[in-house]
């Protein structure tokens, strides 16, 4: 299934399944059992809905709906940062035993279709390109050999950023949080769509040109691994969200550095699942 969080005309948040170009509203499915994604994901539903789409009926237009975040009240978003040797390498640093981490607040976070913010503090927006894993099942120290199995599915990830905000302390926390930077979506690919372990090629753009490109059999630190290192400092939670890491390729390591600016247009596809495309407007 493709399950996307949304808005209707009415202001009224909902989640439901695409077909197509036709969306089946699953709020109106499960009523109070699951009022949301991450409660559907966390009651163990994911299954009762893909039965219920041979009856439910696709009321809604996709192209009317204005998209949320994927999961837009995550507990916790979690960062693998210098997870692919390219990105490692042109930062100059050392790939390190353990995953780099650094973590997200879900007001950072926008929808596939809505604008990037470029706040008036800095002129260094730059994008990464990434792919995020959302947790089904959850756990604490969850071994990698099951880490598959805690997989609720797969979505695109643009981690915005500002730059000179990340590298102006040896802490990223403030670079990585600005409002509305971090792109999530179009939608969440469910695993069962996805072969566990299935080499995925990512892709970024910027205004029609490619900027990055890469495959998942060339992360540092796997998913298992993410999963597993993870949950052993913090149970990890149904909807919870695992940002994978970047590849190389980007603005501020080129020469001279490429800063996304208002009008642009900034797409992350990811071949098993779709593309996440966002504008850039000024705040």
């Amino acid at each position: 299934m493709k399950l996307i969080s949304f808005q209707h005309n009415n202001g009224q948040d909902s989640y439901g399944a695409v077909l197509g170009d036709r969306v089946v509203d699953l709020r109106e499915v499960f009523g109070t059992r699951a009022p949301d994604l991450k409660a559907l994901i966390a009651a163990g539903l994911l299954g009762e809905a893909a039965a219920a789409l041979s009856s439910a009926r696709a009321t809604l237009a996709l192209a009317e709906l204005r998209l949320l975040p994927v999961i837009p009240n995550p507990g916790k978003i979690v960062c693998v940062g210098l997870n692919y040797g390219d990105h490692v390498r042109e930062t100059g640093r050392e790939i390190t035993e353990k995953p780099t981490l650094f973590l997200r607040v879900a007001e950072s976070q926008l929808a596939h279709g809505e604008d990037i913010v470029l706040p008036p503090e800095s002129s260094r927006l730059d994008y990464e390109g990434e792919i995020a894993v959302v947790i089904g099942q959850g756990g604490r120290r969850i071994a990698e050999a099951d880490a598959w199995a805690h997989i609720a599915g797969y979505a695109c990830y643009n981690d915005g950023s500002i730059r000179d905000w990340q590298t102006a302390t040896p802490q990223w926390t403030a670079g990585k949080n600005f409002w509305r930077t971090g792109g999530f979506g179009p939608w969440m690919v469910t695993r069962d769509e996805i072969r566990d372990d299935q080499v995925m090629t990512l892709v970024t753009r910027l205004n029609g040109e490619e900027m990055q490109r890469t495959t998942t059999d060339k992360l540092i630190h796997s998913i298992p691994r993410q999963i597993a290192h993870i949950s052993a400092f913090t149970p990890l939670s149904p909807g919870d969200v695992i940002v994978t890491g970047t590849p190389g390729g980007v603005g501020a390591k080129r020469n001279p550095p490429v800063w996304m600016k208002p009008g642009d247009i900034v797409e992350i596809e990811v071949d098993a699942i779709g593309v996440l495309r966002n504008g850039i407007r000024a705040e």
